[in-house]
């Protein structure tokens, strides 16, 4: 297991993150992401330790705050020294019924911290995510609330997930205008049926030395191979019969996967391994999180920190998966080719590099 710097901080992160949607089930989804148990993510956290994790992700909105209240349990009943852990959590979504109880203002922040704390038995969150992007708090309440936590010791560092790029500059630009806390953590949606981000958020993150943590790498289970039929392999309903979600272009995607497929086979390992690996080797990756339903699916994502694919495999399933390119970028690189000495590669965010 490596460990990689989390932005600009001198906290290090593993390179898994032990993501804890599953718990409970008692959610939005009709326990289709995962129904553990008490005795199951105390197993679950336990062998992510045990494989050297030491980042815990998790948010209050999962299964209406279970998720956090068996997190902080679990550390508790494995007698876990607090400070060997990073525990992420997460604040935006409905918590109850009334006009405040969800966003990104200054009291639903301040209401739900305090819950968050109670519930993981902790008196700090070392990583707090402000969960999506709120399009009525004005970015200055939340990040100025943001930073009186970090005063006053409840949060260590702030991050977000699921913002815009164009939110996240303003919002370190308020912050460096006003001297409060940066942003120093981005929670994003990426894998190889989903490569979005590369085109507006990656450069953000790159530009302002924030940190990169992957949700969903394997697309909601679409990229470890079970949807997709042939070479032997009956599709399965599986977890998106009922909640298909992330969005996925299957055609594009299964493509992909029976190219995973054939790479995995070579190596003797999972197609959920190789979808793994692809997402940990991009270089602008600090942490992927990972969650199972079984200790198979776990021990297995486990195991992709000893896997590597090399730059021809890389480069085909980039290939593969590869996005259009939007505008402006495209005319970016159409109009720069002859800006760079020949022979060198002109790399454009969100495209193909080009070489003259």
């Amino acid at each position: 297991m490596k460990f990689n710097r989390l932005g600009q901080t001198g906290l290090f992160v593993s390179e898994l993150c032990m993501g804890t949607w599953g718990f409970s089930g008692r959610n939005y989804f009709g326990g289709a992401i995962g129904t553990l148990s008490q005795k199951d993510a105390t197993s679950f956290i336990g062998r992510a330790l045990e494989a050297r994790i030491n980042f815990i992700d998790t948010a209050n909105v999962y299964s209406y705050g279970d998720s956090e209240a068996m997190t902080g349990q679990a550390l508790k009943d494995l007698g876990i020294k607090r400070s060997d852990v990073v525990l992420a959590t997460k604040v935006f979504g409905r918590m109850a019924p009334g006009p405040n109880d969800m966003g990104a203002s200054r009291g639903h922040i301040m209401d739900s911290v305090k819950l968050s704390l109670e519930r993981l038995q902790t008196d700090h969150i070392d990583l707090y995510q402000i969960h999506h992007s709120d399009p009525v708090t004005p970015l200055e309440e939340t990040m100025r609330a943001l930073d009186d936590l970090v005063r006053q010791g409840l949060v260590r560092y702030i991050g977000i997930s699921n913002w815009e790029a164009w939110k996240i500059m303003k919002a370190n630009g308020i912050a460096e205008r006003l001297g409060l806390t940066r942003l120093v953590s981005n929670q994003i949606y990426y894998s190889l049926a989903g490569r979005d981000i590369e085109q507006e958020l990656v450069p953000v993150m790159q530009d302002q030395d924030i940190a990169c943590m992957v949700w969903s790498p394997l697309a909601g289970g679409y990229m470890a191979g079970k949807y997709t039929p042939g070479d032997g392999v009956k599709a399965e309903a599986g977890r998106r019969a009922n909640f298909d979600f992330p969005p996925v272009d299957k055609e594009k995607a299964d493509k992909t996967v029976i190219a995973m497929r054939e790479i995995a086979k070579n190596h003797g390992v999972s197609v959920a391994c190789v979808g793994l690996t692809w997402v940990r080797q991009k270089p602008f990756i600090t942490s992927t999180i990972i969650g199972a339903t079984t200790m198979e699916q776990l021990n297995d994502n486990l195991a992709s920190v000893d896997f590597s694919l090399s730059a021809e495999e890389m480069a085909r399933l980039d290939e593969l998966s590869a996005d259009r390119t939007q505008y402006p970028y495209w005319m970016i690189s159409r109009n720069n080719t002859t800006r760079i000495p020949t022979g060198q590669p002109i790399t454009v965010p969100g495209s193909v590099p080009i070489k003259k």
